[in-house]
C-alpha cells in the first residue's frame, strides 16, 4: 500500500545495469501507476526539505566538482544555490510553480529561463534546468502505467512508463522510472519523440539521511556518450522542516540571506 505524501526524496541510487533480470509481470497487486509516481516525488522533497550536495562533471580530459545547496517547499517551490568553489558561488536557481530564474554574479543578472531551455544544460553538467529544481511536471502532465516488477537487494522495484498527455509541453516522448518499494528513484530513463534511449539517470548507493532512506549518489550519463557524465552526491539532508518566509524570492536568488 502507498504511503501518505508526508513520507520520505532527494536528487538521487545501485545501478540500473545492477539490477537482476526481469521478474514478474505485472499483477492484480501492482499499485496505481500514478499514485507510486507522485508518492516517490514527496518522498524525494518531502513537504519541504534542504540539502547539501557535491555535483561532479566528468569529461574524458577534465572532471570538476560543486558544492551546493538546496531547498524544496511543496510541490511548486525549489532554489538551488552554488557554495564552491569561489568561481561559481552565487550561480543559483529558483523555480517558482512553473516559471524558472537563474542568477550569475559574474553578469549580476536575474535570467528567466524560457520553457523552452528547461531541458537545456545546467552549467555544464548531464542534468538539465528541470532536473536540478526538481520538477514535479511528470506528476500531472504524464499518464503513467506499470510495465514491470523487479526484485533488488530484497526490495520489490517497480517499472513504470510515463508518456506525455497530449499537449503537455515536454520534450521527452516517454521516461521510464524504476522505482523501490520504500520510494526510492533507482533508474530514470529519458526517451526522444522516436523511441530512442537518449540519458539515463541511475541510483549508484542508498543510504538512510533525513530518517528515511534516499539516493545518496546518482550519475547522469548520454547514452551516445558513455565516457561523459555527472554525479550528485548528497552530503546531508533534511526533510519537513520550516523554511524562512523569502527563501524562494527573485530577491533571495540575487542577494543570499538564506
Amino acid at each position: 500500500m502507498l504511503r501518505a505524501k508526508t513520507f520520505p526524496i532527494l536528487f538521487l541510487l545501485a545501478t540500473c545495469c545492477a539490477l537482476p533480470a526481469r521478474g514478474a509481470t505485472p499483477d492484480a497487486t501492482a499499485p496505481d501507476a500514478t499514485a507510486l509516481v507522485k508518492a516517490t516525488i514527496d518522498h524525494w522533497r518531502g513537504t519541504s526539505s534542504e540539502s547539501t550536495m557535491t555535483m561532479i562533471i566528468h569529461r574524458p580530459d577534465w572532471e570538476r566538482s560543486m558544492t551546493m545547496q538546496a531547498w524544496t517547499e511543496g510541490e511548486k517551490s525549489s532554489l538551488v544555490r552554488v557554495l564552491a568553489p569561489q568561481k561559481d558561488a552565487g550561480n543559483g536557481t529558483l523555480l517558482l510553480d512553473k516559471t524558472m530564474w537563474t542568477f550569475s554574479p559574474k553578469i549580476n543578472r536575474v535570467i528567466k529561463i524560457p520553457s523552452s531551455m528547461m531541458s537545456q544544460s545546467w552549467m555544464g553538467s548531464d542534468f538539465s534546468n528541470k532536473d536540478i529544481a526538481r520538477s514535479t511536471d511528470i506528476i500531472d502532465q504524464y499518464n503513467h502505467r506499470i510495465l514491470d516488477r523487479e526484485t533488488h537487494e530484497g526490495h520489490t522495484v517497480w517499472v513504470i512508463e510515463s508518456v506525455p498527455k497530449e499537449g503537455a509541453p515536454v520534450v521527452w516522448g516517454k521516461e521510464v522510472l524504476k522505482v523501490r518499494d520504500d520510494y526510492v528513484l533507482m533508474e530514470h530513463a529519458f526517451y526522444d519523440q522516436d523511441g530512442k534511449l537518449v540519458k539515463r539517470m541511475t541510483t549508484l548507493k542508498v543510504g538512510v539521511m533525513g530518517g528515511r532512506p534516499v539516493a545518496l549518489q546518482e550519475r547522469m550519463q548520454k547514452i551516445d556518450k558513455p565516457q561523459e557524465w555527472t554525479e550528485v552526491q548528497v552530503k546531508s539532508a533534511k526533510f519537513d522542516i520550516r523554511i524562512p518566509p523569502g527563501t524562494f524570492t527573485l530577491s533571495n536568488l540575487r542577494n543570499p540571506r538564506f
